[in-house]
């Protein structure tokens, strides 16, 4: 029997969606009332290149066996759903259409995976070694999260990249990079098992005898999804400059060293916090990668398109330095810069 999956997010959420339609499963998108309208009437369409084809192949929901609807927050019952999926940014969580979605879905104790760079609160107090009140601050805004049982609460790296073409409707994404999705397990061996369940089902998927791209991973560790930081870090929030941005291969290449000593630092914070050393993703293998990444990372085109919020990994890991006892400079000096191109993007809204 498939299983029911909510998806908060129709524009990353999709990829996930998507691979999940091809398994068999029903999802339901949560989005804007014009967004659903459109994929009610279209359906979605997910490009992706598989292994050995110069082309990426156009995927609609319409052809896949699953089935799929979308819905606005509002006309959202959670209690219907197998698992809840969170994919979208952390700032998007403090509208109060999706705060009170959220505490709905939390009174309703349905196992969430969060896809989001950032760990939501109730996750991050799995985590024995953290206060994770004292991390608050990085949050902007922790009314959603407050309800949940930690529990319940599970965290997914979103590893795979993918935009929507600006020249295309709100139902269509393109995967740039189809790497897979990082899973942690839940506290609950059962809700674990629906995880798991999904990731044997997405495995099995074939088109014309070729397996597809972009898998769901399921691990024992809850620090998993916990290597994004390294490389965020190290590469994503360094593109944020006090006078501009630069391009995520500049920010890691233009001074190798220095990069690599960020990455360590990071990768021994989250060994602190009780990560095994084959969780981390190796210096070079990121490097190498981001040789290819010619552009700045969304949330420096975020903040220099005048963004007043972003999701603050950066924040959040010079935070628990802090509190782990082993500050961070480069990570004091990425979010004092973050601070102030915030603070500055207020003032004008605001003027």
């Amino acid at each position: 029997m498939a299983r029911k999956i909510l998806i908060l997010g129709a524009s990353y959420g999709s990829l996930l969606g998507t691979k999940l339609l091809m398994a068999g499963q029903d999802v339901t998108l949560v989005c804007r009332q014009a967004t659903a309208d459109t994929i009610n009437e279209k359906g979605t369409e997910v490009r992706i290149k598989l292994r050995d084809e110069d082309e990426h192949r156009a995927f609609k929901s319409g052809d896949l066996p699953g089935r799929l609807d979308a819905k606005a927050p509002a006309d959202v019952k959670p209690e219907e759903y197998d698992l809840v999926a969170l994919a979208m940014s952390e700032p998007q969580y403090g509208n109060a259409e999706i705060t009170e979605l959220m505490k709905r879905i939390a009174a309703a104790e349905r196992p969430c995976m969060s896809i989001m760079n950032m760990p939501p609160l109730p996750y991050l107090k799995r985590i024995e070694k953290l206060d994770a009140d004292a991390l608050r601050p990085a949050f902007n805004s922790v009314e959603p999260w407050e309800d949940f049982k930690p529990g319940l609460v599970s965290l997914c790296s979103p590893d795979p990249q993918a935009f929507r073409p600006p020249e295309e409707g709100a139902n269509v994404l393109h995967v740039g990079l189809p790497t897979n999705f990082k899973a942690a397990p839940f506290e609950d061996p059962a809700h674990t098992a629906i995880v798991r369940e999904l990731e044997e089902k997405i495995e099995a998927v074939r088109v014309d005898g070729k397996d597809v791209p972009v898998k769901l991973r399921l691990f024992d560790s809850l620090f998993v999804p916990f290597a994004k930081w390294a490389m965020l870090l190290t590469g994503n929030y360094r593109c944020v400059q006090r006078d501009g941005i630069r391009p995520i291969k500049e920010a890691v290449h233009g001074d190798l060293l220095e990069s690599q000593s960020i990455y360590k630092k990071v990768c021994d914070l989250v060994t602190q916090l009780g990560a095994d050393e084959d969780d981390q993703v190796p210096f070079e293998k990121y490097a190498k990668a981001a040789n290819g990444l010619l552009k700045p990372s969304s949330a420096a085109r975020a903040i220099d398109g005048g963004a007043e919020e972003i999701e603050r990994v950066d924040l959040l890991v010079k935070l628990i330095a802090d509190q782990m006892g082993t500050p961070m400079a480069e990570a004091d000096e990425t979010a004092d810069i973050i601070n102030k191109r915030l603070e500055e993007n207020r003032r004008k809204a605001a003027a």
